[in-house]
C-alpha cells in the first residue's frame, strides 16, 4: 500500500513491471528491463536506449546488474529478444556500487567485435573506484577494516563483525573485473544517443562521482540512486574514507536538480519510474532534517555511537547488510551534525566514539 509520499507522487506506468528477461518502451527508444539482486533491496532497474554511432544501428545499456549467472541469462534472453537483431555499442553505468558496474567488463566482451570495441562510459572517480575495489587493491566495504570501523562507531556484537571481517571480497565477488579502458562522464557532458542530448548531471554523496542524465527533449531523467521514490538514497561513510562528511554533498546534489523540469519522467535504479521530482526532492531533504532532529534528541539525552542511534533512525529489524549500509548512514549524521558544531565528540573510557550535543 502507497504512503502518503508515495501518493504525492505520479505513477504512469501504474503497477506494471517489465517481466524478467523482457523490455517495457516507456518513451520514444527507451526501454526498460529489471535484474533481480540477492537482497532486502531485491532489485535493479536497468535502461536500453536505442543508438547509432558511427552510421551502425544499434543500443546503448545504462546499468548493468552484478556479476551472477542468473543476470547474464536474463541479459542474454534480451539480446535475443529485445534488441531487434540490433548490437549493443556501448554501455553506460552511473557509479560504481556493484547492482551498477557488477557485468561492465562481460557486457563490453560481450559486444566488442574486431572492427569495434564496445566502451564502457562512466565518470573517472568511479571508474578508479571500482577497478581498486576489483582488484582487491583495497578489502572493499567488508574485511578487518570495515570490522574496526564498525567497532569504533559501537557496533560490538562479536557475530556481527566475525561476519563483516569474512567479507574481505564483497566487492571482488560481485565485481570481479572492470574495463581497463573507458569514456569518461563528467558534469555537464552532453552524450549523443541516437541524435537526442542527454545531460551529465555529477551527484555526490551516494557514490564518489554518480552521474545522472537528463535528455530534455523526452524530458526524461535517468536518476540512478540519487532520486528514488519509495526509499531514500543510502549515503554512508566508509572505513576507506573513515572522516568523510558526504550527507552534505548529497543534500546539495539533490537540491541542485530541482532545476530541472518538475514534469520530468523520472527512471529510477530502485522502485518504479514516476513524475513529481520537484516533490520528491523536497521530501528527502525534509526526510534528512528529520533525522537530524532525532539525532540531536537523542544526543542531548545521553552520548551516543552511531550504533546507538541505529534503533533511532531505522525502526524496522535488520539483517547483517543492511546494517552496515545503516551504520555508514548513521555516522554521515553524526559527521554532518558535527561539521556544523550541533554535535561534538563525547569522551570515552571504552574507545567508542561517541557524540554529544552542544547546548
Amino acid at each position: 500500500m502507497a504512503n502518503a509520499q508515495e501518493s504525492a507522487l505520479h505513477y504512469p506506468h501504474g503497477e506494471t513491471l517489465p517481466a524478467p528477461g523482457a523490455t517495457l518502451e516507456l518513451a520514444p527508444g527507451v526501454r526498460w528491463l529489471r535484474m533481480a539482486l540477492p537482497f532486502a533491496l531485491d532489485h535493479i532497474n536497468l535502461w536500453l536506449l536505442r543508438d547509432v554511432q558511427d552510421g551502425i544501428e544499434g543500443w546503448t545499456i545504462v546499468d548493468c546488474g552484478i556479476a551472477n549467472d542468473a543476470t547474464r541469462g536474463l541479459w542474454e534472453q534480451i539480446f535475443a529478444n529485445e534488441l531487434q537483431g540490433l548490437p549493443v555499442l556501448r554501455v553506460v553505468v552511473t557509479h560504481m556500487h556493484p547492482d551498477h558496474i557488477g557485468l561492465a567488463q562481460w557486457l563490453c566482451e560481450r559486444w566488442t567485435t574486431a572492427g569495434r570495441e564496445c566502451r564502457l562510459w562512466i565518470s573517472s572517480t568511479d571508474w578508479n573506484a571500482a577497478r581498486i575495489a576489483s582488484l582487491g587493491l583495497t578489502e572493499g566495504f567488508g574485511g578487518d577494516s570495515a570490522a574496526r570501523f564498525f567497532a569504533l562507531h559501537g557496533l560490538t556484537d562479536p557475530g556481527s563483525l566475525a561476519q563483516v571481517r569474512a567479507r574481505s571480497n564483497y566487492y571482488a565477488s560481485m565485481v570481479p573485473a572492470v574495463p581497463s579502458r573507458y569514456r569518461r562522464l563528467m558534469d555537464g557532458l552532453v552524450l549523443t544517443v541516437n541524435g537526442r542530448a542527454w545531460h551529465g548531471i555529477a551527484g555526490y554523496g551516494h557514490a564518489p562521482e554518480h552521474i545522472a542524465l537528463h535528455c530534455p527533449e523526452l524530458g526524461v531523467l535517468i536518476s540512478g540512486d540519487m532520486v528514488l521514490p519509495r526509499i531514500s538514497t543510502n549515503v554512508s561513510v566508509i572505513d576507506m574514507e573513515p572522516e568523510g562528511d558526504p550527507l552534505p554533498l548529497y543534500l546539495r546534489s539533490i537540491a541542485a536538480m530541482r532545476s530541472l523540469p518538475a514534469d520530468s519522467l523520472v527512471l529510477p535504479s530502485h522502485g518504479k519510474p514516476f513524475t513529481g521530482l520537484h516533490e520528491r526532492i523536497a521530501q528527502l531533504l525534509q526526510h534528512h532534517e528529520d533525522r537530524y532532529t532525532e539525532v540531536l534528541q537523542a544526543c542531548a539525552e545521553a552520548p551516543c555511537s552511531a550504533a546507538d542511534i541505529l534503533p533511532v533512525m531505522f525502526k524496522r529489524q535488520l539483517d547483517l547488510h543492511q546494517t552496515t549500509f545503516a551504520m555508514g548512514e548513521a555516522i554521515a549524521h553524526l559527521h554532518a551534525l558535527a561539521g556544523t558544531g550541533r554535535l561534538q565528540p563525547a569522551p570515552s573510557a571504552d574507545g567508542v566514539l561517541r557524540y554529544r550535543s552542544v547546548a
